[in-house]
């Protein structure tokens, strides 16, 4: 997303990565110290996975920027903790089975919800610390699924969130049937497409459907008071009716 709406002009913080919301020399002034110069007409960009799930990022962000919008990617919570996995699994294959950290006990059907891969995705309990500091209106929640079926519809989304003309538009995606995502189409003449790198895409590990089960009768209600609470309903039920 960062790629694309870079065919406006725009800045990106040099410094990100995860657990750069819990470091001091991140907030107010030094915060700031790490962010590019912003000239009029342009927009400065910082992202990272930690922010949304991190107790003192909203604090700390309003008291540096109270101004400051907010776009948040979600995708259905269960796909999301086994993408989550994968991507572990991948740099550390000794690791336990999905199927065995997903719970205390499987017996009894018991989640284990200080697993992180099980509580990123209780989207409405990060939403509720969020909207202490800062209104709906400031924040933008983007479809996972929709980014992948629909790029340009949900880029046209953000880009009127921001105040931004539509640029980018259908034409400038092709879908990768290698990778599975959209890539972006760099302006004429200026190089090759644009693909996620080589982290995204991979191939999730087959999980027992028992358990798939469980966490979507788990995620349930939280999913339901997210969509309260959003106004969007993301239909990650359906999900569960195509499996």
């Amino acid at each position: 997303m960062r790629q694309q709406l870079c065919f406006h002009l725009c800045r990106e913080a040099v410094s990100r990565g995860p657990g750069s919301a819990g470091s001091r020399q991140r907030q107010s002034a030094g915060w700031r110290s790490v962010m590019p110069k912003t000239l009029e007409g342009q927009i400065t960009m910082e992202k990272t996975p930690s922010y949304f799930v991190t107790n003192e990022a909203p604090k700390r962000i309003h008291s540096m920027a109270k101004d400051t919008k907010l776009i948040v990617v979600v995708r259905d919570p269960v796909t999301r903790a086994i993408s989550d996995y994968t991507q572990t699994l991948s740099k550390k294959p000794e690791i336990p089975t999905f199927e065995v950290l997903a719970f205390k006990n499987r017996t009894l059907g018991l989640i284990d919800a200080s697993w992180s891969a099980i509580r990123i995705g209780m989207y409405v309990l990060h939403l509720e610390s969020w909207l202490q500091y800062f209104p709906l209106s400031q924040i933008l929640f983007v479809s996972g699924e929709r980014l992948i079926v629909d790029p340009a519809g949900e880029m046209g989304k953000v880009q009127d969130f921001l105040g931004l003309k539509r640029v980018v538009t259908e034409k400038h995606f092709y879908f990768n049937k290698t990778k599975g995502f959209p890539c972006l189409k760099k302006p004429e003449d200026s190089g090759a497409p644009r693909c996620l790198g080589k982290s995204k895409g991979r191939t999730h590990p087959q999980i027992d459907p028992d358990v798939i089960h469980r966490l979507r009768k788990f995620y349930k209600p939280f999913n339901a008071m997210f969509y309260q609470m959003t106004g969007q309903d993301f239909q990650w039920e359906q999900e569960e009716r195509e499996e």
